[in-house]
């Protein structure tokens, strides 16, 4: 099967965070609060696939608050933190959203996310993944995790649902 012809399935968007919505480093104030930088290309990305109609969430092995205000910011509607096992996760979460798994896509950056690649329709690696994520993977994206990874995805999928 084609990319193309999985990405007309795709309906729901998983990503997870650190690597793929952010640079994958992580900040830590002198008082330890923890800082991320999200692209905001991503972000209007995300916002587009929405009003196209569908839907997106977040797996991640770390739990921040940040990250739920992202979320909330930009309408993710599953957001599962703290899952270091990742299929149960994503199980739950298609179970949750009411889609089958040829309809989901997953951006992933590191080997945590390797288990979920077999079990849904499109994986996808951020540019700078992992080198046995890119193996795994679909698809590979041209730009790195935090730096407009996501838009390219989302940009691919809105393009291959319009047939162009």
């Amino acid at each position: 099967m084609t990319i193309e012809e999985r990405a007309k399935r795709v309906r729901l968007l998983v990503m997870d965070c650190d690597g793929v919505l952010t640079d994958g480093r992580l900040y830590f104030g002198a008082g330890g609060e923890e800082l991320k930088v999200f692209n905001a290309r991503d972000g209007q990305g995300i916002v587009d696939w929405h009003k196209a109609g569908h839907r997106s969430g977040i797996i991640s092995g770390r739990e921040s608050q940040i990250v739920d205000l992202r979320a909330k910011q930009l309408g993710i509607s599953f957001v599962y933190q703290g899952r270091k096992e990742k299929v149960s996760a994503m199980n739950e979460l298609i179970l949750e959203a009411g889609v089958l798994r040829e309809e989901v896509a997953f951006v992933g950056d590191d080997t945590p996310d390797l288990d979920v690649f077999p079990f849904i329709g499109l994986a996808v690696a951020v540019g700078n993944a992992h080198d046995a994520v890119r193996a795994a993977a679909h698809l590979v994206t041209n730009a790195a995790g935090g730096f407009g990874a996501v838009r390219e995805v989302i940009d691919m999928l809105l393009r291959a649902k319009a047939g162009l």
